[in-house]
């Protein structure tokens, strides 16, 4: 089984930043190895001559703030880029509008979506181009998870897959940008082990190597990065190899 890397554009007034354990009052303007710019098209671009990218995971922290969207994709869709793009849904008229937007998935996540039921409405009106964010801080479930029948991170998975998600991103932001790997390979295991049908993906704290192919191994198809990108520990030799 091979392993897809999706790079992440945290993006905030504009400009990509770089996430520190979702504690986006700290996020800063982004410093990279690998492109002295923080502007997304100019950082997408740049990703794409070293690596080969051309499709990433732009996540709106304006929008998922409840905002005015900070950065809207054409400018990435002009560039031939395809975007999975995560700008807080919160019910159905607003993942339509994230649809309209051309993107080839429409990301709803746990810490915004109003209920369940808008979980089965997007994938229903959608299909697969939905992908279901299973978000969590430190293994917890965000969001209103009191809508859902459970609190456990499992249970709300499995009951957006009844619903008929045919794509699940498990993300913990607790891990994100810190270093300490994704902490979550049990809870995608038994994902992917319980329903082959659905695609696993997963995402926050990548450190190298050596977590692609652990997370590869337990049944993951994406792994979404951004830090391990920038600072060198991902290289393009290391992806040809996965």
């Amino acid at each position: 089984m091979t392993i897809r890397i999706v790079p992440v554009l945290d993006v905030m007034n504009g400009v990509v930043v770089r996430g520190v354990a979702g504690r986006r009052s700290e996020y800063r303007p982004l410093l990279s190895a690998l492109t002295p710019s923080c502007f997304p098209v100019t950082v997408a671009d740049d990703l794409r001559k070293h690596f080969g990218f051309t499709e990433f995971y732009v996540a709106d922290l304006d929008a998922i703030a409840g905002a005015v969207p900070s950065f809207p994709v054409a400018f990435l869709h002009e560039r031939g880029f395809r975007v999975w793009l995560d700008a807080g849904v919160v019910d159905d008229l607003a993942a339509i509008a994230v649809a309209q937007q051309g993107v080839e998935r429409v990301v709803v996540g746990l810490e915004t979506v109003a209920s369940p039921e808008v979980v089965a409405n997007c994938a229903d009106g959608l299909g697969e181009r939905v992908v279901f964010s299973l978000d969590l801080r430190g293994g917890a479930p965000l969001g209103k998870v009191e809508k859902w029948r459970t609190s456990d991170a499992f249970g709300v998975a499995e009951q957006a897959i009844e619903l008929g998600v045919r794509r699940v991103l498990v993300l913990d932001l607790a891990r994100v940008g810190v270093g300490g790997g994704t902490g979550t390979e049990e809870l995608c295991g038994r994902l992917a082990a319980r329903f082959p049908h659905v695609e696993v993906s997963a995402g926050g704290g990548v450190r190298g190597a050596d977590d692609l192919r652990r997370l590869r191994d337990v049944g993951v198809c994406n792994v979404l990065a951004a830090s391990a990108l920038h600072d060198g520990r991902l290289t393009p030799d290391d992806l040809a190899a996965l």
